[in-house]
């Protein structure tokens, strides 16, 4: 029995294009996920409005709910490594 002899830049040119085959359209589907977040009328978290505010991956919102009144009760904006921009609430629940 004669075995077939393949150069290996040739097997593993193959390998690598069989892994892009089934790999790549799982990667290209994974950027085209994005989320916005839109509360609409008569929205509450823990008992405080936050009606008409929309959120995206350039405008983020953090809010933290407390059981006492938090030290710096109220809401902040805080700029990110990003570029992004994060609105951090910290509330008293109610």
């Amino acid at each position: 029995m004669k075995t077939l002899r393949v150069p290996g830049s040739v097997l593993l040119r193959h390998i690598i294009l069989l892994t892009l085959f089934v790999a790549g359209p799982l990667l290209a589907s994974a950027n085209l996920a994005t989320a916005e977040v839109r509360f609409g009328n008569n929205v509450r978290i823990g008992g405080n409005d936050v009606s008409g505010q929309t959120f995206n991956r350039k405008r983020r919102g953090l809010f933290i709910l407390h059981d006492r009144k938090p030290a710096n009760e109220g809401c902040r904006w805080r700029a990110n490594r990003d570029g992004s921009r994060t609105k951090v609430c910290n509330l008293q629940r109610r």
